[in-house]
């Protein structure tokens, strides 16, 4: 390719094909089971069934971790949980909308530990869920960034030193 049309297409057309990225909140689900093992929530996307962590668009009003608790409600059914005000990290993604272009998205992961769960949820019906150790997330999501958050050996340890405060989904009022 000449070098003007080399410079114009890096210069003036890749900028416009390229999208900005959209932030959004994602929530990092973990509870105890019965041996004391930790096990982080994992649900299907609605479009590709492939496992990822509840997430969405932040919510006007709300902070990010209280955005992350009311997605972990709607798409997994975290009723009630302690929510850490500081994300455990971020990973890059392309999210499909409504038959457009991809769009890049870099998603903030929250930690909640869940203290109550409900079967009647918004999107009960729409998405499996499945608890799981950290190590065996990060081999279940296709995300690289994401694996590596769960795959940290510190990631537990980061995620329950910053618990604060206790939210129930269906009105989002702290306890």
């Amino acid at each position: 390719m000449p070098p003007s049309l080399q410079k114009a297409w890096t210069e003036l057309v890749l900028p416009l094909l390229r999208r900005p990225e959209r932030m959004q909140v994602s929530a990092l689900c973990h509870r105890r089971d019965a041996s004391g093992k930790t096990e982080i929530l994992l649900i299907t996307s609605r479009g590709t069934g492939r496992w990822i962590l509840p997430k969405g668009w932040p919510i006007d009003g709300l902070s990010g971790a209280q955005a992350a608790h009311m997605e972990a409600w709607e798409e997994a059914g975290v009723a009630e949980g302690a929510i850490g005000q500081k994300p455990l990290g971020d990973f890059g993604y392309s999210k499909e909308l409504g038959g457009g272009p991809p769009v890049p998205c870099r998603a903030y992961v929250y930690p909640i530990r869940v203290l109550r769960m409900d079967d009647d949820y918004p999107e009960a019906a729409e998405r499996d869920s499945i608890w799981v150790t950290p190590a065996k997330a990060a081999t279940m999501v296709d995300e690289p960034e994401l694996r590596a958050i769960l795959a940290d050996p510190e990631l537990m340890t980061k995620a329950t030193a910053q618990e604060g405060m206790i939210l129930r989904a269906r009105t989002s009022d702290t306890i």
